[in-house]
């Protein structure tokens, strides 16, 4: 995958010097203006500057970031700061230092730089330079300036201009030839907080964008990436007019975009080798369904090529040949991307390279035709009903069903050098994501015990499977217990099994337990709360605060029977009232009642959003 531009849209700051005492004179104003801040940015400003060289676009960005530290904690917790770069984004020079209150500058001598490792990467070329601003106390201004070089004008950074700290002024400017064709687009919220301005001299045109007293983004778990909601400005390179004075289209629609990406694939897979071609033929000999060939093919590829995300420089880009990622059983989304679609292809079906942005990305390619707008490659093929889309590094996933980290995407298929299609991915309907837990109970002397029938069905019975393959005997003993337990903290798990169902679209656990002193008796009478699993206990949104949309993995429905067996000589004195409520947000029912010797609680919930809008809390 490649994270190049969200990555940088959120670490790249900039901004401008200001003398020492005028800030001095502002610390208490600012205090007030950000009631509870540690720190905030007091200026910053980013500048590209772009040019022609050798008759091509490129550009190199100067950032500058000033930090305003409020309270004496400050330093003890917020000294360290970071800045990152690649062999895309090349570092040039830098420096850092702390302004006190009074006194003279105190320069940053010691910088560490080391490859910043995701954990989801195995390994990138991005590189993490960090540092700490020294002698930092309240009022002290820490200091930071950087300059990179783009190796690629066409993968500009989007500039963020919120961050979790508040930001008093930003400035971004981008600078480039009056006959070149620039365009932006502002993202996110506050938009109308941005100040935009333009001036044209000596033959350069500047483009700059302001914002003031900006708040920060509040942090909340179930928020969706920063790119959903923080303001940002994406810019780009429409045209510019080349040597010959002919104008030429950089990045003015889809079509550039796609010419772009088909540059990286347009020599790969010249000649696949023998070995691919022989495990292609066995796995379909025999085979005469077009749709039987295509699962035999992904299925191979699930189990026998690991995915390893490797990224350094164009090669976060460009796909590894068919043969090479066979003779290795290993690769990222692109070599999966390449061996898949050749397999298919040498199993007669028509398959393509496919460019998609995972939901991380807020973006479209029929609004944003950038490469910020994806991140990922997957391969397209072509059967009886449309376009399947298999995704190799979907190791559980079923054949025909969309990875829900790519679901309601539009996918890029290259169909040749100048023949592509967007296409829209399918979202899992709520049905077919279907959580159903069952709890039969029987009282004790010391409180219930009971057996739990869990089946699951879509993207649960994916995400189930994928935890058990990434976990040893004893911690999955110990995320089961976990995850069964219910009532109070008194659960204990006696027994777990899981079924062994070859369709991996279900999946299904049963188990033992028994849960002390929960039930209470008092005076012959049993006293019983059925409601043992509370779904949404302390899951309330930070109304009216919030601004942040609220992200769901997936659609999803989920039932909870619990069945409690009535003892022999008793009988039921008190059920609760049943209830039930549905918008077109979401809905719920609980419904109580007695059947024979059994009472019984059926919940009922449901959640048809994949990104709950602010408009809709």
């Amino acid at each position: 995958m490649r994270y190049r531009g969200i990555k940088h849209m959120i670490m790249l700051l900039a901004t401008s010097g200001l003398a020492q005492s005028v800030i001095g004179q502002n610390v208490d104003e600012i205090k007030k203006l950000f009631p509870g801040e540690e720190v905030v940015i007091w200026k910053e400003t980013f500048h590209v500057n772009i040019s022609m060289k050798d008759g091509q676009p490129a550009a190199e960005s100067k950032s500058v970031q000033e930090l305003l530290y409020l309270s004496p904690r400050t330093a003890s917790y917020m000294s360290q700061f970071a800045f990152y770069h690649s062999n895309l984004d090349k570092l040039g020079d830098y420096k850092a230092y702390t302004e006190p209150p009074e006194g003279k500058k105190i320069a940053v001598k010691d910088f560490k730089t080391t490859h910043n490792r995701s954990r989801s990467i195995f390994y990138d070329d991005v590189q993490e330079t960090s540092f700490d601003f020294p002698s930092l106390i309240p009022g002290s201004i820490g200091h930071l300036e950087y300059n990179i070089n783009y190796s690629n004008a066409r993968l500009l950074p989007t500039h963020n201009f919120s961050r979790r700290v508040p930001v008093v002024h930003g400035e971004l400017q981008i600078s480039f030839p009056k006959d070149m064709v620039l365009k932006y687009i502002i993202r996110g919220n506050k938009t109308e907080r941005v100040k935009f301005s333009s001036e044209t001299r000596r033959g350069e045109t500047t483009y700059t964008f302001n914002v003031e007293n900006l708040d920060n983004d509040l942090y909340y778990p179930d928020a969706p990436s920063s790119s959903y909601y923080a303001l940002h400005i994406i810019f780009y390179i429409e045209s510019y007019i080349n040597d010959n004075g002919k104008q030429v289209n950089y990045l003015s629609n889809t079509d550039d975009l796609y010419h772009f990406n088909w540059e990286f694939v347009k020599d790969i897979n010249k000649d696949s080798g023998a070995e691919l071609k022989h495990i292609t033929d066995s796995l379909i000999a025999g085979v005469v369904l077009p749709r039987e060939k295509a699962k035999r093919v992904y299925n191979w590829v699930q189990n026998n090529i690991k995915y390893v995300a490797f990224e350094e420089g164009m090669e976060g880009f460009i796909p590894r040949d068919a043969s090479l990622v066979c003779n290795r059983r290993f690769g990222d989304c692109k070599d999966m991307s390449s061996i898949l679609t050749i397999m298919l292809r040498q199993a007669g079906l028509q398959a393509y390279y496919t460019w998609i942005g995972t939901r991380d990305i807020p973006y479209d390619y029929t609004d944003v035709w950038l490469p910020i707008t994806d991140n990922h490659m997957i391969s397209a093929v072509k059967l009886d009903t449309g376009y399947t889309f298999l995704d190799g590094t979907d190791s559980q996933g079923e054949f025909g069903i969309i990875p829900e980290m790519i679901q309601g995407k539009q996918a890029l298929v290259g169909i040749g050098e100048n023949e592509y299609k967007i296409v829209r991915l399918p979202v899992l309907r709520k049905e077919e994501n279907r959580y159903s837990d069952t709890t039969f109970l029987q009282l004790t002397d010391k409180g219930i015990t009971g057996n739990i029938h869990i089946s699951m069905t879509g993207y649960y019975a994916t995400d189930m499977r994928y935890m058990i393959n990434a976990s040893n005997d004893k911690d999955r003993e110990k995320i089961f217990r976990g995850y069964l337990n219910r009532g109070s903290n008194k659960f204990r798990l006696n027994h777990f099994e899981i079924a062994d169902k070859k369709n991996g679209n279900d999946f299904t656990l049963t188990s033992e337990f028994d849960l002390q002193d929960y039930a209470k008796n008092i005076a012959g009478e049993h006293f019983l709360n059925l409601n043992l699993v509370r779904l949404y206990e302390h899951q309330e949104i930070d109304f009216p605060r919030r601004n942040i949309p609220i992200e769901f993995n997936f659609k999803n429905e989920r039932n909870y029977v619990t069945i409690l067996e009535i003892p022999e000589g008793y009988k039921v004195s008190f059920l609760p009232e049943s209830r039930s409520f549905y918008n077109d947000v979401w809905g719920f029912e609980f419904k109580y009642e007695q059947k024979q010797n059994q009472v019984i609680l059926k919940q009922h919930f449901e959640n048809n959003h994949l990104l709950l809008p602010v408009d809709k809390f």
